[in-house]
């Protein structure tokens, strides 16, 4: 059952709010109310939940002020402003025009909430195209929704989605127990994971380790216990590969400063995603990863998978840049999202994207409304690759995995007769294992493939190594409604 727990926590949690209760008492709509009143967490959720439903995931475009300053103010009194024109996302070197915005919004925060230009401000983006503002007065956000030049108008820091939400949304630092028919042992002496077969990961290995491609990875990090992740990662087969951890997440405890967290994974959920992808073609009897040859950056950009509060969306924002700014990094594997779309965030994909990585989310995971609601963001954005998780008896999708026509590959990763035997990964500990599910595993699993094809044409542009992954699709030529191109056959891809 810790299997289940560890994944019924995984990126959709968050939806659970919107279950309906019996019991819950019905407020008036909202326009029946006074529009200068603060509104209720349950009015700004009902009100969520109603774009939601409609299939509208920028669910802050159609809000009113009164909405927007409530949960402005119910999220640490912070706006997000993107500014500029239409799919303006970021700029090298702002015009004349960009510079007259940021002014003119420094002045009506500071006009309206009686405050300085300079405290008026936050946090100001050098790239980005956005600006988060503090905010307590509603006439401060009727006079944005005014103003020309602005992409959107976000509560970024409103995080009471679902009250109910455990902190600790898949994360899990316990070792587990291995099922012997969930593993094969191969040279030198690495635990070969089951699905691998199906995807026939070991006979592309027979042209492509994943050698020069560097994989970044946007998640909890990495566990400074793990030393197949640390010192030990050039053991057994892997050599010549070097391993980088960095951190972008702020600590929700210092909300008024920039204090880092640092790189070490707390949670458990990044050094999964980090041996799924990279773990070495060890010695010592652990699971083996996709790309055992591959280089890895890994960010801390969150404390679990679900961006849910202002510091993991402006850690994951931040680390989406500085890996697009990196030149070795080919790949960004994304095993974390939110039911909505994020501004920053969003504008950080296209950064990257803009920079020519490709980048791979998870489709999303969630123990409610996998019927009803489609892939998540940011695997939902154009600019990226989605994938979701599939249970080994056909196309059928894991217990708790998303899917939907914005799904673009899958992996098979779920025993259909035992639902907590996934994927074997390393687990937090050195000499530990684990296992690891949902859409999150599919995901990593699909960067290492990518990692092969690109290894395998060190010279292809993102697009080229996009068109191998497809053609190696199972359903190619065609696309399914729900899965994509469907299951990848990696040799295939690399050949």
């Amino acid at each position: 059952m810790k299997k289940i727990i560890l994944f019924a926590l995984g990126l959709f949690l968050a939806f659970s709010c919107s279950k309906e209760d019996p019991n819950e008492i019905i407020e008036p709509t909202l326009e029946s109310q006074d529009t200068q009143r603060l509104l209720s967490v349950a009015e700004i959720n009902s009100f969520i939940n109603g774009e939601l439903k409609n299939g509208n995931q920028d669910v802050w475009s159609k809000a009113s002020a009164q909405i927007l300053w409530s949960a402005a103010m119910r999220g640490g009194e912070v706006l997000s402003v993107g500014f500029g024109n239409e799919g303006e996302s970021f700029s090298k070197n702002r015009s004349p025009r960009l510079l007259e915005t940021i002014e003119n919004i420094s002045g009506v925060i500071a006009k309206s909430e009686g405050a300085t230009k300079s405290s008026a401000i936050k946090s100001a983006d050098n790239t980005l195209n956005v600006m988060d503002v503090n905010v307590t007065q509603l006439a401060t956000v009727e006079e944005l929704l005014k103003m020309q030049n602005i992409r959107y108008i976000e509560p970024i820091g409103y995080a009471s989605y679902n009250n109910n939400q455990q902190k600790s949304a898949g994360c899990s630092q316990s070792g587990q127990s291995i099922n012997g028919g969930d593993y094969r042992v191969i040279s030198p002496n690495a635990r070969l994971p089951w699905n691998f077969d199906i995807h026939k990961v070991p006979q592309a290995w027979n042209y492509s380790t994943g050698a020069g491609i560097t994989i970044g990875l946007i998640d909890t990090g990495i566990s400074a216990n793990q030393s197949l992740l640390g010192n030990g990662f050039n053991d057994g087969s892997s050599n010549g590969r070097y391993v980088e951890r960095f951190g972008t997440y702020i600590d929700s405890f210092w909300w008024w400063s920039d204090n880092i967290d640092g790189p070490n994974d707390r949670c458990g959920h990044g050094t999964q995603m980090a041996s799924a992808m990279v773990s070495p073609r060890n010695d010592d009897g652990m699971p083996v990863g996709v790309a055992y040859n591959s280089n890895l950056v890994a960010y801390r950009g969150t404390s679990d998978v679900v961006l849910e509060d202002y510091h993991e969306r402006k850690g994951v924002s931040n680390a989406l840049k500085d890996l697009g700014n990196r030149s070795d990094v080919k790949i960004i594997s994304m095993s974390v999202g939110y039911p909505w779309s994020i501004g920053n965030v969003k504008d950080a994909v296209k950064y990257a994207y803009g920079k020519g990585k490709m980048i791979i989310a998870a489709g999303g995971t969630s123990t409610t409304f996998t019927n009803w609601y489609g892939v998540i963001f940011p695997a939902s954005m154009s600019e990226a690759v989605a994938v979701t998780g599939l249970k080994d008896n056909g196309y059928n999708r894991c217990n708790i995995c998303h899917d939907g026509s914005k799904i673009d590959f899958t992996i098979v990763m779920q025993r259909a007769g035992d639902s907590d035997r996934n994927v074997p990964v390393l687990g937090f500990n050195s000499g530990s294992q684990a296992y690891v599910g949902g859409s999150s595993v599919a995901t990593a699993m699909t960067a290492g493939i990518a990692a092969l094809v690109w290894a395998r044409n060190p010279n292809m542009s993102r697009a080229q190594v996009l068109d191998k992954l497809k053609r190696a699709g199972e359903f190619y030529p065609n696309r399914n409604s729900k899965f994509g191109y469907g299951n990848i056959d990696a040799l295939k891809a690399v050949q």
